[in-house]
């Protein structure tokens, strides 16, 4: 059979074309994240094209990465840029093709159902092959020091607590071929993430209870731009792109409910410290002893109260010691604490195990599709 339709398991799809072929790669896809093109290139192809977008957009709300590109170069890749592209086209040497709806992204991979069809047709590889060539010829080439150049926007962007959407325009440097704009996914960084944290608000003798608003919560810790972390504590296991999701001590009953999530990116001591003038916003005096910060982009918190949000105890029942990476460490090792509730005493967070990543995240979605979001103008509207 020379065509075949798939609506799952791309991940093996494209590995398994790779390996039957490595004599040349091509691919089409607007959004690309590092993690998913490392797959893909193992085995390495002799030689490399990728054709995506330069939306600085997409970059700065974590659809796509500018590290992916980096990679691509480092590779020994080309790369060239169209602007509102939408196709997705994965060409192995000259024996197949695969025209897909999943971008090379985790979330498109192993997540999301996506359809396409696989082809070792001759005459349609040709022609999948010509649509590709026309597109290289109208793309714009990465010029020296463009990537570096975006990672400083972009990091600036973030760095300020700006929501990526609509309303931010950091530039569009692909080449115009006549595409019309598409919508982009706003899932595809929860998705993707290689690590993921607990971040706790509150502590033990302030806790608030599950009729607390969450917009009151938003206003007193600021967690929409900055997360806390405690003096001398320095948060250092966070790096650019890790997820926080954001959690709150409640009580009746005592439990830590996770209410909204967030990208984090990486401390940078005395830019990431509370200054005099943020000790000073109303109801903030408590940052001259959690003076430290991440910074983080893209937060979604569910609407309503925090009985909206999704309880730990509940995550800990359903994954066990497999919630928590020290824990699940631990358990393949056979030593050690794999105790859940003794991972994160006296801690500003915990690191979510995958398993324990995957429950959180889907439950998450959940609340929110159950109850809404905070939407971002009441979240630009905060201090």
């Amino acid at each position: 059979m020379t065509l075949r339709l798939v609506d799952g398991g791309w991940n093996t799809e494209l590995s398994q074309a790779l390996k039957a072929d490595t004599s040349a790669l091509r691919l089409i896809s607007p959004f690309i994240k590092l993690g998913a093109l490392e797959r893909l290139l193992t085995p390495s192809p002799q030689f490399l094209q990728v054709i995506t977008r330069y939306n600085l957009d997409d970059f700065a709300s974590g659809v796509s990465d500018i590290a992916a590109l980096h990679r691509v170069l480092a590779a020994g890749g080309q790369v060239r840029g169209i602007r509102n592209l939408h196709a997705k086209l994965y060409l192995f040497g000259a024996s197949r093709a695969i025209v897909t709806s999943a971008n090379l992204t985790a979330a498109a991979l192993d997540r999301n159902q996506e359809f396409g069809a696989v082809t070792l047709d001759p005459a349609s590889v040709a022609s999948c092959r010509a649509y590709f060539d026309k597109l290289w010829q109208q793309g714009a080439v990465l010029q020296p020091g463009q990537l570096e150049a975006w990672e400083q926007a972009v990091r600036q962007h973030r760095a300020a607590g700006v929501q990526a959407g609509p309303s931010a325009s950091l530039g569009d440097f692909g080449a115009d071929a006549g595409f019309q704009p598409a919508p982009t996914p706003a899932s595809i960084p929860a998705a993707d993430a290689s690590r993921a944290f607990v971040k706790f608000l509150g502590q033990g003798s302030n806790r608030v209870q599950l009729t607390f608003p969450v917009e009151q919560e938003l206003a007193r810790a600021g967690c929409h731009r900055v997360l806390a972390y405690p003096k001398g504590k320095r948060p250092r296991q966070v790096r650019d792109g890790a997820l926080m999701f954001i959690a709150r001590l409640t009580e009746q009953p005592n439990d830590i409910t996770i209410f909204g999530r967030a990208i984090g990116m990486a401390h940078v001591d005395s830019s990431d410290d509370a200054t005099p003038s943020d000790m000073a916003v109303p109801g903030r005096g408590w940052r001259a002893e959690w003076p430290h910060y991440v910074r983080v982009h893209e937060a979604e918190f569910v609407a309503g109260t925090m009985a909206n949000g999704v309880s730990l105890n509940d995550l800990k029942a359903a994954v066990g010691a497999n919630a928590f990476a020290s824990t699940q460490r631990n358990v393949a090792k056979g030593e050690g604490n794999t105790d859940p509730d003794r991972a994160y005493l006296r801690a500003a967070q915990v690191e979510l195990s995958p398993d324990g990543l995957a429950w959180l995240r889907d439950r998450l979605q959940q609340a929110f599709d159950a109850h809404g979001v905070v939407p971002r103008d009441v979240l630009a509207a905060l201090p």
